[in-house]
């Protein structure tokens, strides 16, 4: 990943480029901002920029030794730590135990989510966390001498799920690492990371892509044509990850859809029997997953609540064709009468399937407190 390959992102790449040509890199830097704005990437490829060997003005070079490992995720001084899972043996598992599906993850693309992760990690109904064992293998990894760059960089995805535990055993070696060290930790909820970590951090805010910028991305690298990419990237609203979902017809929205239309149409003929085989059916999917219908289904509440002010045209609206069909005629069942409440019943079951409470019971639960709001 280099820089050139990142769209939409110019002034936080100039600050980035210009730390380096001033020397004025900091130990410890925290990238933070919406899902999809290019975090990881821009973290792979100031890594891959600091340990080039032959480094522009603008970019690496591409085909120095340093950069011919970066292309494989592969370079001795480049470090990665990720939320995991805990194998079936009962064993703690490290970022280590998964850097095979890891890189082929990443290298068949640097914008992916959790889910995309979990998905890679074929995972049931287990949460991903960065359990405690891996502050060992961090503080162990980066007690070593570089191999063959001037830093030692360990790149932290989604450093708020670690427990607190996990995050006091670093704070030392974040505060003071060993002399050529980085660490880039890239979050999408930092006001979930201890205060401790965050003030030892240089922080850099990566902000959504410009729709334009994201559209022009979309034509270029993967040959859409001008009318569709626009209207995928109005939709996406700067979120590259579902701008690639949307522009590949990947299968999570339309699953996701399907599983929101047929609980609202079942909830408003108040078909008991249909909503509990429709609970049952949610509860069998894993945690991220029911996670991200959830989240998937706060956004079409709010979607279709503002489509009651200015219709299809309002600016504020993004939807896709397919949800766009389903709420034309949907949306007036979602007014001022019912709007809080199912934000509130939403956001709970939410709250409770990431406390690992009993999913059967959470989505019944949902399915009835739907019923009595829909109508």
């Amino acid at each position: 990943m280099n820089f050139s390959q990142i769209p939409g992102q110019k002034a936080v790449i100039d600050r980035l480029r210009s730390s380096v040509a001033e020397n004025r890199v900091s130990h410890a830097l925290l990238f933070y901002g919406p899902e999809g704005s290019g975090k990881f990437a821009i973290a792979l490829a100031f890594a891959r920029y600091i340990s080039c060997e032959n480094r522009t003005a603008e970019d690496a070079c591409g085909v120095c030794p340093s950069c011919v490992k970066y292309d494989k995720l592969i370079h001795p001084d480049l470090h990665f730590v990720f939320p995991v899972i805990k194998k079936k043996s009962g064993t703690e598992s490290v970022s280590d135990t998964f850097i095979a599906q890891w890189r082929e993850m990443v290298l068949r693309s640097a914008w992916f989510s959790l889910s995309t992760w979990t998905e890679a990690m074929e995972v049931a109904n287990e949460q991903a966390l960065i359990p405690v064992a891996e502050a060992a293998e961090i503080i162990r990894k980066l007690s070593l001498k570089s191999f063959e760059s001037d830093f030692k960089i360990m790149i932290i995805w989604l450093p708020e799920k670690m427990n607190a535990e996990t995050a006091n055993k670093l704070l030392k070696m974040i505060e003071e690492p060993p002399a050529r060290t980085l660490f880039i930790l890239v979050s999408e909820e930092d006001d979930r990371l201890l205060p401790t970590i965050t003030s030892r951090c240089q922080h850099i805010r990566i902000p959504a892509i410009p729709s334009e910028e994201l559209s022009a991305h979309l034509v270029n690298t993967m040959g859409m044509d001008q009318a569709r990419a626009s209207e995928i990237a109005a939709i996406a609203n700067g979120n590259m990850v579902r701008a690639m979902e949307l522009a590949r017809e990947d299968d999570n929205s339309t699953v996701h859809l399907d599983r929101f239309t047929k609980l609202m149409r079942t909830a408003y003929i108040r078909d008991i029997h249909s909503l509990v085989t429709w609970s049952e059916e949610t509860a069998a999917l894993g945690r991220e997953r029911q996670k991200s219908f959830l989240s998937y289904s706060l956004r079409m509440i709010r979607e279709n609540f503002i489509l009651n002010f200015n219709g299809k045209e309002n600016m504020l609206v993004y939807l896709t064709r397919a949800e766009n069909e389903f709420s034309e005629k949907f949306h007036p069942f979602i007014n001022d009468k019912n709007i809080n409440a199912l934000n509130r019943e939403f956001n709970l079951a939410y709250a409770h399937v990431e406390s690992n409470g009993n999913t059967k019971m959470i989505f019944l639960d949902l399915a009835l407190r739907t019923m009595r709001l829909i109508r």
